[in-house]
């Protein structure tokens, strides 16, 4: 479609998913993803990732694309730290789908792709340091979702008894992160997705 624009980026820990902040009342405004770029008036985050989560967001002018990116099933992969050596049956919990609370609600996520990370990815410093190893051992696993809800999988870890350290979100359909630099945007091609 003419005049559509659409970026991924790699959102830096410590901002906001929003090009507006909507919390007037804070003193300490947070950061906003219109302080790395400078994206054409209309974009919007196809999708969220929380404050302190990082990794591949995509930006679009098209309400559309945003749509497809976020309602169709497109898979989401994160790459995970998490507080402590996490077991083969925990991820297989995982795999099969643990039952989360979603606004006060009951809800059982779909079967999933779980799996360790022998080797921790390489990923940009984050700017806040998580922990060093006096604090005990960490695991890093790869889960790759098809839906998305608030924080679920910081909730799929903690149900497992594997509390979320980092969460970096790695893949969305064929886009990557892969040697980006936190803070980085690119432009991209609607078909590359």
């Amino acid at each position: 479609m003419k005049g559509e624009h659409h970026f991924k980026i790699y959102k830096p820990y410590g901002f906001l998913s929003q090009f507006v902040n909507n919390e007037k009342r804070r003193k300490n405004s947070k950061k906003l993803l219109g302080e790395l770029y400078d994206f054409p008036e209309g974009s919007m985050a196809a999708g969220r990732l929380d404050f302190d989560s990082e990794g591949l967001l995509i930006i679009t002018t098209s309400g559309k694309f945003s749509y497809h990116i976020t309602a169709t099933g497109i898979e989401k992969e994160y790459y995970v730290q998490l507080d402590g050596l996490i077991t083969s049956s925990a991820i297989q919990q995982l795999q099969q789908g643990v039952e989360i609370s979603i606004n006060g609600e009951k809800y059982q996520t779909l079967a999933c792709q779980a799996r360790l990370l022998d080797v921790p990815p390489k990923l940009p410093e984050r700017a806040k340091k998580i922990r060093d190893e006096r604090h005990g051992p960490t695991s890093w696993i790869s889960i790759t979702l098809t839906e998305g809800k608030f924080r679920q999988v910081k909730k799929m870890t903690s149900v497992v008894g594997f509390p979320t350290l980092r969460l970096v979100r790695y893949r969305i359909g064929n886009l990557t992160i892969q040697d980006m630099k936190s803070g980085q945007v690119e432009p991209i091609k609607r078909e590359e997705l």
